[in-house]
Formats: structure tokens, sequence, C-alpha cells
């Protein structure tokens, strides 16, 4: 383990993390093929370490009284750990992401030709809160892509991230590359060397991944790009011609995920058309699933038997089984709600007019929209090009979805014709 007593030893670190990210794309993709299946038979064969480990953070958690959201999330099990050796082994199977060649826009003049390729970022970090296999899925999302990888996780997981990377750590030497692919800050290394993490400028990207709070203040204290994640506070707009059973289906669905639902959807839109029996209905469909419901005064009349919502309630996830419902007048109504509440990583309607689904996704300026579905958020999809760690509102770099592509850049080559 690195000591990183002063910010010249982080500093260096961090260059040896980079050092060992070029000798990974160096060893070639084949090599890398070969460490994520080593990776993953390694993670299988300390599964009953990982989750003795695990063990003791929870014991030690429930002393620190850490909310039982986090705990659900800190707490693994053995299809946990399964499902992240296998999306390591999909990405072993998956072949090289790099290298791909795009076309030049444009000639810089007569005399240049130009192309772009895909290349690594460099130096990732990510920085999460409970959820210890995170730890080995973006390890292999990074292996992958060959980018040198530093983690930062909670406290209330540490033991178990340790195991973790003492398996991922055993991998890399058993195919002979070097441990410093992966480099993890300690809890006995403390908020300093995570502040350091936030500025130092060896770093290329640093992905948040946990509550609000956490994603809110790595944001803020970062000196170094960061691609920060969204979970939960998505919206739904019910259209007038919208089906109540595809609602309830869209919202139940969406509740799912596990461990962490990231696309929950928590408030929904209600087109002033549609029947107050409906929405007691779908009141009643909620509770037969154990959902708690509020509701905008507005519709308290109708719907005795909800509380009433907030004004904060709007803008903030509550990141469990509550859904708050709300009145608006028409699509361009709700489009203006969702933009200006929403966490805006995926947002939803159900409708099924072509023409008002059309114009919603004009209006609605969220990374990814779904539209008479669920938008479910699954880690380990079934096109292994399309695992993703996560999601973000964050457009243009990875559409939404924190995957491969987050880690990638173009490099751009030119070369003189005469």
């Amino acid at each position: 383990m690195v000591n990183l007593a002063t910010h010249t030893d982080f500093s260096t670190a961090v260059e040896q993390v980079r050092q060992a990210s070029r000798v990974l794309v160096a060893a070639g993709a084949d090599a890398q093929s070969q460490l994520l299946e080593t990776v993953a038979t390694e993670l299988e064969a300390s599964l009953d370490d990982i989750l003795e480990a695990n063990t003791l953070d929870l014991e030690a958690s429930l002393d620190m009284a850490v909310p039982e959201r986090v705990l659900d999330w800190l707490k693994l099990t053995p299809e946990r750990l399964q499902t992240a050796a296998k999306i390591l082994r999909r990405l072993a199977y998956l072949g090289d992401p790099r290298g791909l060649i795009h076309p030049a826009p444009s000639r810089v003049s007569k005399a240049v030709a130009g192309h772009g390729q895909v290349v690594p970022l460099g130096v990732v970090a990510l920085v999460y809160e409970a959820f210890p296999e995170l730890g080995a899925i973006m390890a292999g999302l990074c292996l992958r892509t060959g980018n040198g990888l530093i983690l930062k996780g909670s406290n209330e997981a540490s033991q178990t991230n340790q195991a973790i990377l003492q398996a991922i750590h055993q991998a890399l030497e058993r195919v002979g590359l070097p441990e410093h692919c992966i480099l993890s800050l300690t809890e006995e290394q403390g908020d300093v060397a995570r502040t350091w993490l936030l500025q130092d400028p060896g770093v290329d990207l640093i992905i948040p991944y946990g509550r609000p709070g956490l994603v809110q203040q790595v944001v803020r204290q970062a000196g170094v790009p960061v691609l920060p994640t969204a979970m939960g506070n998505c919206y739904l707009y019910w259209a007038v011609t919208g089906q109540l059973d595809t609602v309830t289906q869209m919202i139940v669905d969406s509740h799912r995920g596990e461990p962490d639902a990231v696309n929950a959807i928590e408030k929904v839109l209600v087109h002033a058309g549609c029947s107050p029996s409906a929405l007691v209905q779908l009141c009643h469909n909620l509770w037969d699933h154990n959902f708690e419901i509020l509701a905008d005064t507005t519709l308290l009349a109708d719907l005795p038997d909800v509380k009433p919502a907030t004004a904060a309630d709007w803008n903030r996830p509550f990141l469990g089984k509550t859904v708050v419902l709300r009145p608006v007048e028409d699509g361009p109504g709700a489009a203006a709600l969702i933009n200006r509440y929403s966490s805006g990583h995926a947002d939803a309607i159900a409708t099924e007019s072509y023409a008002e689904s059309s114009r919603f996704t004009q209006l609605v300026t969220s990374a990814v929209i779904y539209i008479n579905t669920s938008p479910r958020f699954v880690r380990n999809p079934a096109q292994a090009s399309s695992i993703a760690l996560g999601m973000t509102a964050q457009r243009g770099r990875c559409n939404g979805f924190v995957g491969l592509g987050a880690l990638l850049t173009t490099q751009h080559i030119l070369q003189g014709l005469e």
C-alpha cells in the first residue's frame, strides 16, 4: 500500500498509476482480456473472504448508526459479487473498444490529412459511497479501456473494499501487469488524501457515486474534470392518452433496480384531463406494492388518504419507494417542471400519441427519455457494450450512461501529404 504522507507523495502515486496504464495499453487487448478473466476468477475464489470483511463492515456501521439506505447498499450478497464477476467476463469477451478510426471533419490545409482514433483518458478516479462491488466493476471498465484507476471508497466499506482490491492485485500479479494499474486510498489515509485526489492535475476524470450530498461535494471541491452521477428524482408525465396499466408498470418496475434503483420514478405529473378515478386506482396499485404516496394539495380532495407534498419534495430524491403526484395542464407545462426540478438523467412519458411523445422529447432536456417503458437501470444489460456504472445528467460525453464511452476520448492525427 502506498503511504501518502505529503502532496508530493500523492502526485508520485498518481504518476505511477499513469505509467502503469501505459504498460496496460502496451500489453494489448488480448492481455487485457486475460486479465479481466483472471480478476473475475480471483473475485470468485475470494468470495468467502470478501463476505467476511463485509460482515465486519456491517457490524461497525450498525454501531455508527449508518442510515438504513446506505446499509442496503453496503451489504454484499454472493449474487452481487457474482454479477460483478459476470460483468468482468463479459468485458473480457467484448474486445478492445479503442483504436476505432474516425475521419477528420475537415482538412487543416490542402497539404494535410487527418483522422481521429479512440484512446483512453489516462487516469480515472472513482469516489463512491458503500456499493463495494462498484470498485471491481469500475476496475473492469478501466482495464478494458486502458485507463489507470484510483479508488476512494467510503469508510463504511473499508474492509470490504480492501478485500476486493486484494483480489484485483492478485490477478494483476498473476498475469504480470503492474499493481499500480489500480490504486486505492484507504481509510487510514483519511480525507487529506481525498482532497489531494480532487485537486491533483494528474487525474483526468473523477466520477463520484452515491447520495446527492457526496456528488455535490465532489463537484464543488474538485479542481479537475468531474462526471457527476445521478440517482432518483426521476419524473413521469402521465399524458391524457396514457394508460393506467402502463403508468403503474413503469413506476413499479423502475424501483426494482438492485441494490440501487438509479432511475426510480419518484414524481408523477398528471394531465388535468386524466380521470380522478384513474388517479385513485393508481394510488391503490402503488399501495399494493408498499409505496408511500404524497400529492400536491390541489389533489388531496380526490385523494383523502394521501399526505401533502412540500415545496422541497420536487427537487430532491427520496431514494426509496415514495411517489409524489402533481397536476399539470399540458405537455409543455410538464416539460417545464421536469427541466426545473428533476435530476435530469432519466425521465419518462406515458402516452398513446406519437405527436405528443415527439413534442415531449423536443422540450425535455434530460439525458435519457423513456416512452411507455420502464426506465429501470440495469448495470449488466444484454449488450456488453452497454454495461454501465451508473447514470449522469451530463450530456455529450456518454449520453446519460456512465460506461466505456465515458472513459475514452478521441486523439486527432494530422499527416502531411507533401
